[in-house]
């Protein structure tokens, strides 16, 4: 089964169990637990608020934690990648590169890689969308979790 093209205009990734169900679900518990803390003031109430504030914590940080990892993988592929296309000027600024840059040059075909990499260093992008969005030969990333 082949994968849709990717784009600037869909390429985030939306996992429906986690964005749309658990993480609704862990809200509300967390919105009705504070609810029933303020207003019963009993030790249950306030055991279910901090189990609450618990399951948040273990709801992002299941999210956070992976993206950390892949987001270092991510920057070690970019900067291999970068040392073998670029042109010896701009290989030797590699280490200039943010790592925010370097997530989102991932998506930069090899044949534009040299013209945006020298793009992001003249102007010093503040965010990631600035980048992708001068992505012309979108390189798909359907691996990201």
């Amino acid at each position: 089964m082949t994968e849709p093209r990717q784009d600037f205009s869909n390429h985030a990734r939306m996992v429906p169990g986690y964005h749309y169900v658990t993480g609704p679900l862990v809200l509300a518990y967390l919105l009705w637990s504070a609810w029933r803390a303020a207003t019963l003031r009993d030790a249950a109430s306030v055991h279910a608020l901090v189990g609450a504030l618990a399951l948040l914590g273990v709801y992002a940080y299941t999210r956070l934690f992976p993206l950390r990892a892949q987001d270092r993988t991510i920057r070690l592929e970019e900067r291999l990648r970068l040392a073998r296309v670029l042109p010896p000027d701009l290989a030797t600024r590699i280490p200039e590169l943010r790592p925010s840059w370097l997530i989102a040059l991932r998506f930069a075909s090899d044949a534009e890689l040299p013209e945006l990499v020298r793009w992001t260093l003249e102007t010093r992008p503040a965010t990631q969308k600035e980048i992708k969005q001068r992505i012309r030969d979108w390189r798909a990333d359907h691996f990201r979790v």
